[in-house]
C-alpha cells in the first residue's frame, strides 16, 4: 500500500507509468535491435474504453509487456515472487496487480477489478507456452468473466522466433530482425460453461496458430546461430 496517495488514484498512477515505460522500452527495442512490432490490433482494442478479460498464448517473456504497454487500465494476474522483484515489484503493488497464491482471493480481487472498470489480462497457459503452439490452459479466466459478468477477448501473439520462450537457450540471441505480431481473435460476451472454458479456449487457440510455421522460424534461427558460432 502507499501511505501517501489513496488506493484509486495510486493504482492509477501506477498503471499508466508502466504502460508509457513498457511502451517505451518497446520503442527501444524497435529502434536498437532491429524488433518489429505490429500492434495495430492491439492498439484499436484499446480504444473500445470497457471493462473486459483479455486472454493470449504466452510464447515468450515479452508478451505482458507488449500487453501491458497498449491496454489502458491493464491489471494483470502475475506470480507472487514477482511483487518482491526489485525491477517490477514497486510498480506491480502500486499498480495493484493480482497475486496468484491463494484461488479465491485472487478471483474476489480479479472481479472487483473489472467491476472498476479495469481489463484484466490473463495467460490461461499459466507459464510460457511449454508445446508448441499452445500448453494446456487453465479454466480461471472464463470463471471470473462469467461472474463479473463482462466478455472475453482473445488475443493471439505469433513471433518470428521463440526468443525468450520456454525452450529457448538465455545465451542465444534471436535472429533480427525479431518480428511480433498480437491479431485480434474471437470475442466470448457469454461464457455458457466457465469452468470448461480453458478446453474450449486451448483448442481456439490451437485452431488459429499454426505450429509449423513457429517451429520452422525457431529452427532455422536456432540452425543459423549455431553455424556462425
Amino acid at each position: 500500500m502507499n501511505p501517501w496517495l489513496p488506493e484509486t488514484p495510486a493504482k492509477r498512477i501506477g498503471r499508466d507509468a508502466i504502460r508509457a515505460g513498457f511502451r517505451l522500452y518497446l520503442r527501444l527495442l524497435a529502434l536498437l535491435c532491429g524488433c518489429r512490432f505490429d500492434l495495430r490490433e492491439l492498439d484499436e482494442l484499446s480504444h473500445r474504453g470497457e471493462p473486459m478479460v483479455v486472454v493470449a498464448n504466452h510464447p515468450s517473456l515479452l508478451d505482458a509487456v507488449i500487453l501491458a504497454s497498449c491496454l489502458p487500465n491493464a491489471v494483470c494476474i502475475m506470480k507472487a515472487s514477482l511483487m518482491h522483484n526489485l525491477l517490477l515489484g514497486a510498480g506491480a503493488r502500486m499498480a495493484r496487480y493480482i497475486v496468484n497464491d491463494a484461488p479465491l482471493p485472487m478471483i474476489r480481487h480479479a472481479i472487483s477489478e473489472l467491476r472498476d472498470g479495469a481489463c484484466l489480462v490473463i495467460f490461461p497457459e499459466g507459464t510460457r507456452t511449454s508445446e508448441t503452439p499452445v500448453g494446456p490452459c487453465a479454466s480461471t479466466a472464463g470463471v471470473i468473466a462469467a461472474r463479473a459478468g463482462v466478455p472475453v477477448q482473445t488475443l493471439l501473439i505469433e513471433m518470428s522466433s521463440l526468443y525468450l520462450g520456454k525452450q529457448w537457450p538465455i545465451w542465444m540471441p534471436p535472429k533480427l530482425p525479431l518480428t511480433v505480431r498480437v491479431r485480434l481473435g474471437k470475442r466470448f460476451d457469454t461464457i455458457a460453461q466457465p469452468h470448461d472454458f480453458g478446453k474450449e479456449i486451448e483448442r481456439y487457440f490451437r485452431s488459429q496458430l499454426d505450429p509449423e510455421v513457429i517451429t520452422d522460424h525457431a529452427h532455422r534461427a536456432m540452425d543459423t546461430d549455431t553455424q556462425e558460432g
